[in-house]
């Protein structure tokens, strides 16, 4: 049986990671799949870090990072940490305040193919959705993905979205040390970058629920680093398709 790494980058969530942990300890014991959880911290003001170890749960696991360093950062430094683990077969990526949704979780798991391969939960298709996001933030996210997918050529429909399996096989494939996406142009660059190493590609409905408690961490840098990160990719897609995939791909 497959045993899953679930990674889960914080900083500042000390007022929703319990709740995340509770939920996950819950599917924990009812579930066929096996899983630990690695939370990533980015040294948080609130303490999130002391928080999870106070928990004192045997299968969460505590990596603490020096200070904020930015999300792709933080789970570069995730997949680097569990992959030195040979009994983890696929590894998970989910918010940590409680937009992903530990109820997805199952179908997700059973969309897992063997090889090279990405799960994506995704928002925009049949059967997803969002809760208590404005228009305005569901056109940015819509309008983000139709970019991507036509600057890219990557036919899928949530390449912004960051709950995602990947399996062993495809991030072992990549070169994750060469990639340089600091916010949440990562999805993108880790989606393109799966195309690019020919991983198969599920995409399972979700249902994607903003968050009550905290702080989002979405903020204008964060969009125009995406806008410019995948115009760049984009252009470099097209005009060097062979450097770019020995960029990315072993």
């Amino acid at each position: 049986m497959s045993k899953i790494a679930i990674l889960i980058p914080t900083y500042n969530e000390s007022s929703t990671i319990v709740e995340l942990l509770r939920k996950l300890a819950e599917f924990r014991t009812s579930s066929q799949y096996e899983f630990d959880v690695l939370v990533i911290d980015d040294n948080s003001p609130d303490r999130t870090a002391d928080t999870v170890d106070n928990l004192s749960l045997s299968w969460v696991f505590l990596l603490r990072r020096p200070g904020k360093g930015g999300l792709g950062a933080a789970y570069r430094a995730g997949f680097a940490h569990v992959l030195s683990n040979q009994s983890y077969t696929a590894f998970t990526t989910m918010d940590a305040d409680g937009s992903h949704r530990v109820e997805d979780l199952p179908a997700m798991f059973a969309a897992m193919k063997p090889g090279r391969s990405i799960v994506l939960g995704t928002r925009w298709i049949e059967g997803g959705s969002v809760v208590n996001w404005p228009k305005s933030r569901q056109f940015l996210s819509r309008a983000g993905t139709r970019y991507a997918k036509f600057a890219l050529g990557i036919q899928l429909n949530d390449l912004t979205g960051g709950f995602r399996i990947y399996s062993r096989e495809l991030l072992e494939s990549l070169k994750l040390s060469d990639m340089d996406a600091t916010g949440y142009c990562f999805q993108i660059e880790m989606a393109m970058a799966a195309d690019l190493a020919g991983a198969i590609a599920t995409e399972v409905p979700i249902t994607f629920v903003e968050r009550i408690n905290g702080v989002s961490k979405m903020s204008k840098a964060i969009v125009l680093e995406a806008l410019t990160q995948t115009t760049r990719w984009g252009v470099a897609r097209r005009l060097r398709p062979n450097a770019d995939k020995l960029h990315y791909v072993k």
